[in-house]
């Protein structure tokens, strides 16, 4: 049976919220860590997303 192709990744905020977004990631096309600029309502702006490991 083969591997998927897709893994989970976990955006994380820079704004030190403990808010993050689930995503999929394919690392054959992508082998640098995702970075988005995206929202975060705890903080109720726009800021920096980072990849980090889902536990």
């Amino acid at each position: 049976m083969a591997k998927p192709a897709t893994v989970l990744v976990k955006l994380v905020s820079t704004a030190d919220t403990g808010f993050y977004y689930v995503t999929k990631k394919n690392p054959r096309n992508q082998t640098e860590k995702m970075e988005f600029r995206k929202y975060d309502p705890v903080a109720r702006k726009h800021v920096m997303f980072k990849e980090g490991k889902i536990k």
